[in-house]
């Protein structure tokens, strides 16, 4: 009986994934598991060194090697590997990630045998830039809480502490995709709201994968100045709202608030006076009650006229030099 499925994602994945699958087929285990590596049509080596893992472990290593890219970001091909998974518990893979914990799914499975109220359970991951860009750091620092509610993963700032690499969750308990899941730009987000909704996730303090970030790739960072990125973030938490039954309404419209804001900033819009103005005027309408801060911040920056915020900084400046 297969006790684990670890899926595994790979595109354009050819100077990452035999560190991947080496560190995959190094665990250490009491139980059988399964591999199954979902290639998104990648134009480069990626399937044939997929291939070649195959012949040499074919009882553990499954390619689902697609002859053409399926698109919706990724989402896709990872919801292909999931259809056909045969164990217990999932484990998910980026194609340029890696292990660096042989005993990972021992630990793992050990934990949801022995807790059967939580779905999910996931580790401290490090983050490696590529390029060399940042220095290497964690995902979850000295603060993480142990325990993950549904509660934790609707904040009014997005939250984002389980690496793809770090998670294991039970099978079966996702199965229906709405809408707003498939829209989704992001992946791992929507998941982890769609397996909240049936029980707890434990957090295992050790470090035991590597999250490697590449230049290719659009990171939140860079999202906050693109429009179509932000809108989709919107949507995506509207989607969420409306899977919760609206349970955390006003704390959901917050975060929304937050995109709304970074839309007046945005590339396409931070130049517009009007629009500008009007996104600005409605993350302030959605954050209501809002703090004073977030009210003060609109104010200054979109409503009132700039020349009259710098003759009030002078104007006050002046009198500080008086008293």
């Amino acid at each position: 009986m297969i006790k684990v499925s670890v899926i595994v994602h790979t595109y354009n994945h050819e100077n990452y994934i035999r560190q991947t699958l080496d560190s995959i087929l190094n665990q250490q285990v009491n139980f059988e598991y399964e591999v199954i590596v979902g290639d998104d049509a990648s134009p480069d080596s990626t399937p044939q060194i997929i291939k070649e893992y195959q012949q040499k472990f074919p009882q553990i290593i499954k390619p689902m090697l697609h002859p053409k890219n399926l698109g919706g970001f990724g989402k896709n091909n990872t919801l292909a590997t999931l259809s056909v998974c045969k164990g217990q518990y999932i484990a998910a893979m980026d194609g340029d990630d890696y292990w660096t914990n042989p005993l990972k799914l021992q630990k793992q499975v050990d934990f949801l045998d022995n807790n059967a109220d939580f779905v999910a359970c996931f580790h401290n991951a490090l983050i490696h830039f590529e390029d060399g860009s940042h220095p290497d750091s964690y995902v979850n620092d000295k603060t993480q809480r142990v325990v993950t509610s549904i509660e934790d993963l609707v904040g009014e700032d997005e939250i984002w502490y389980m690496a793809t690499s770090a998670v294991m969750f039970r099978n079966g308990i996702m199965t229906h995709y709405p809408k707003w899941f498939h829209e989704s730009k992001s992946g791992d987000i929507p998941r982890y709201i769609l397996l909240g909704k049936h029980g707890k996730f434990y957090y295992i303090d050790e470090v035991m994968s590597v999250y490697r970030k590449n230049g290719g790739g659009m990171s939140f960072t860079d999202g906050k100045q693109d429009a179509d990125f932000l809108f989709n973030r919107i949507g995506m938490y509207k989607g969420i709202d409306g899977e919760l039954n609206y349970k955390f309404h006003k704390t959901v419209n917050k975060n929304i608030a937050r995109y709304y804001l970074m839309l007046a900033n945005s590339i396409q819009y931070g130049d517009n006076f009007f629009l500008s103005r009007f996104y600005a005027l409605k993350s302030l309408y959605l954050s209501r009650p809002n703090a004073n801060n977030h009210l003060k911040e609109v104010l200054q920056d979109y409503i009132i006229p700039k020349i009259f915020m710098k003759i009030y900084a002078n104007v006050k400046w002046q009198i500080k030099k008086l008293f």
